[in-house]
């Protein structure tokens, strides 16, 4: 393939779509910061077991949702990660 095939390809391409329409990136990051920051509390009220599952799987939900919350949150400012 030349440079012209590929610029012709390039140009045929449609444009990137998202999955989750911009608008509501500021409402997804407000929710799911806000779920991992209560989730957090949840999990320093919970009683200390000897072998902690409850805790390592809330724990672990709620650092995926931050997680989400954070690309949300810089997806809203401008910042594309």
């Amino acid at each position: 393939m030349d440079y012209t095939q590929l610029q012709s390809l390039y140009i045929a391409t449609p444009a990137f779509q998202p999955l989750v329409p911009v608008a509501l990136l500021p409402y997804l990051a407000f929710f799911l910061l806000l779920t991992t920051f209560t989730l957090g509390f949840y999990v320093s009220t919970l009683p200390k077991d000897t072998i902690p599952v409850r805790e390592t799987a809330v724990a672990t939900l709620a650092s995926v949702l931050g997680g989400f919350g954070v690309v949300a949150m810089f997806c809203t400012a401008g910042v594309y990660v």
